[in-house]
């Protein structure tokens, strides 16, 4: 059996994609207050110690009242390329190869910000990741569950001359109290538009919400899903259906899912068969990055080679790549691992 360390080191060098990270989640402490100097914005922190002890939550929406604090130092189009940027580097550190991030228009939008400043400063960076990193990307646009659902579709609308740009649309924020339901409407509309769909649910929610996810909003993926284990009709479904799950350990234990890593479904997940990936989520924010949730999974789940081949082509699946550039990412991960 491999080390840990050796482990660690096969995950950040095989292909492998990321599928579920949000730009805005990526704001290093140090960042933020570059950001508030560089547009005058006024913050409560005094330094970046400050803003990391400010990281702690108790709870999903304790969590959000955080970040949207955070997102409000961001201003600019140079701002939203500065950000992506930084997270590119990282990625590319990490041995990221494909990336399909979220970003959240909303959370900008409402606060006075042009929709295509926000657009136009993330795709930049992608394409200039894309050309000097080797990191292909797809966008992924969310709309906000606890907003209005009309005002998700004002937000569709303001995406529709991007549609070069943005692959699909998602569903994020507070889980609790915004079903599935009351956003059937505006996925229709985005299917409709030729947008794929993804969704968060299973985060806070029951396994019964990401059913309800399946059925009403018609997802190709589901962001989180880790209370689904509790419910094994619809675990057989996950695994017929090769519906795939973006999972994101560590973020699980920071929002108080789990009281660890050791107590996470991943491996149960992979060893059933669920088309599971890791993700990061919203790494400044939970502590680690790809290849930190790489290395709590193997350290404390006993993730093997195996698992770490299985991980590898499951992000490319799940990806929104077309289906033979999939497959070719998919025999280069097999390629890799026979060589290894």
């Amino acid at each position: 059996m491999q080390d840990v360390a050796t482990l660690t080191g096969l995950a950040r060098r095989m292909p492998k994609a990321e599928l579920h990270l949000h730009l805005e989640g990526t704001l290093e402490p140090e960042m933020l207050l570059e950001f508030a100097e560089r547009n005058s914005v006024p913050v409560r922190f005094s330094s970046a110690e400050e803003v990391r002890r400010a990281y702690e939550f108790t709870d999903l929406q304790s969590f959000l009242d955080v970040y949207y604090e955070g997102s409000a130092v961001l201003r600019t189009a140079e701002d939203f390329h500065d950000l992506t940027a930084a997270y590119l580097d990282r990625a590319a550190a990490d041995g990221v190869r494909h990336l399909e991030p979220f970003f959240d228009p909303q959370a900008h939008t409402r606060r006075g910000l042009r929709f295509d400043d926000v657009i136009d400063g993330i795709v930049s960076a992608l394409r200039e990741g894309e050309r000097d990193l080797g990191i292909s990307w797809r966008l992924v646009m969310c709309f906000l569950r606890d907003l209005p659902a009309t005002d998700a579709i004002q937000t569709l609308g303001d995406a529709l001359p991007y549609r070069d740009a943005i692959t699909a649309v998602g569903l994020d924020s507070a889980e609790v109290g915004n079903p599935p339901e009351k956003f059937a409407g505006v996925f229709d509309l985005a299917r409709s538009e030729g947008f794929q769909t993804v969704s968060h649910a299973g985060e806070e929610g029951d396994a019964d919400h990401v059913r309800r996810t399946l059925d009403v909003l018609h997802v190709s993926r589901v962001d989180h899903g880790v209370s689904v284990m509790s419910d094994p009709d619809l675990v057989a479904r996950l695994v017929s259906e090769r519906m795939p799950l973006t999972v994101c350990p560590l973020s699980n234990v920071k929002l108080g899912g789990f009281a660890s890593v050791r107590d996470h479904p991943l491996r149960v997940m992979l060893d059933v068969g669920i088309v599971a990936t890791i993700n990061s989520d919203d790494p400044a924010y939970f502590g680690g990055y790809l290849l930190d949730n790489y290395r709590a999974a193997i350290d404390e789940l006993g993730l093997t080679r195996e698992h770490l081949h299985t991980l590898a082509r499951n992000s490319f699946e799940a990806s929104f790549l077309p289906a033979g550039e999939t497959d070719a990412r998919m025999a280069e991960v097999d390629a890799f691992f026979a060589q290894e």
